[in-house]
């Protein structure tokens, strides 16, 4: 018998009975549901994919960059070091423009100081300058000869910071008063002229230590050009630029800041009669003694 309620009114229990076109749309509706579902994670889950590899490739966009960016900082310091160059060299011409106008040679004294050398030896001492950029040096063979015309024990030589360079002997041509010496390490060489443009009357500068004082410099000009000298070879520039004991194996500078010869004797008894071998026999000597101790040449 069915319950009544308050009001009397009998409670139906009623069953939904559902009908084939309606299971129809359950199950589509379930089906869409699922396809739903599996799209949004197949979607989220390219979406991942994509940010990994937006992550990838930005990682490899800055490592591009740090690398062009570095790339370019290399470009721009060697672009300035080429300038500081070029700025130096253009200050050493200004300097050699204004020793060539009769102003004066300092400009080519500081620059030509680096490559000359004291040379001492337990005997005495002299002056010597580099040739080369890989250490040889040039001197007076007089320089390295003893008391008995041997050569000297303890051959060194002091650069112009004072600091000490050890040498090798390479060989010497005695005719020639020329000896060959090499140092180890890289240097600033000082460039040989070519003698035979020498002029009568142009200005030089001879550079050495006379009597001990360390990197003097002499002024004066060429007053003759070929001498003939010990060796019976008209291979000497006569200068009134004062030399010196000392002086022996020093430069003789023009104004273009190269030596065109080297500083070998005076005439005693007479003033301001100096005389240098011409930088052309220099070669010959330098190259003669490196043919016969090195198999090879230097200048």
């Amino acid at each position: 018998m069915p319950f009544k309620n308050k009001n009397h009114r009998p409670i139906v229990h009623h069953h939904v009975v559902l009908k084939p076109h309606h299971k129809w749309i359950i199950g589509s509706a379930s089906t869409l549901l699922i396809i739903l579902m599996v799209t949004v994670s197949v979607f989220t889950y390219i979406n991942f994919g994509r940010q990994e590899l937006n992550y990838g490739l930005l990682d490899k966009k800055i490592s591009d960059t740090q690398k062009s960016t570095q790339t370019q900082i290399d470009e721009m310091s060697s672009a300035l070091l080429s300038i500081r160059k070029n700025l130096e060299e253009k200050q050493q011409q200004i300097d050699l423009l204004k020793a060539s106008a009769g102003e004066d040679f300092s400009g080519i004294i500081e620059s030509s100081i680096p490559s000359i050398v004291i040379i001492r030896t337990d005997s005495g001492q002299g002056t010597g300058f580099i040739i080369d950029e890989e250490g040889y040096i040039i001197t007076n063979a007089h320089v390295l000869a003893d008391e008995r015309g041997n050569l000297a024990t303890g051959v060194h030589a002091i650069n112009y910071e004072g600091g000490r360079i050890n040498l090798n002997f390479i060989g010497y041509d005695n005719k020639l008063d020329i000896a060959l010496l090499k140092a180890q390490g890289n240097y600033k060489a000082l460039d040989l002229g070519d003698s035979n443009n020498v002029k009568i009357g142009e200005k030089v500068i001879a550079i050495g230590n006379p009597y001990g004082l360390v990197f003097s410099v002499s002024e004066g000009i060429v007053s003759g050009i070929h001498r003939e000298g010990p060796s019976s070879l008209k291979a000497y520039t006569q200068i009134d630029a004062a030399l010196n004991p000392g002086n022996s194996g020093g430069p003789l500078i023009d104004r273009q800041g190269k030596a065109i010869g080297i500083n070998n004797f005076k005439v005693t008894g007479g003033e301001n009669l100096g005389f240098a071998l011409e930088s052309n026999y220099i070669k010959i000597a330098v190259n003669n003694i490196a043919l016969e101790a090195l198999n090879q040449t230097i200048i």
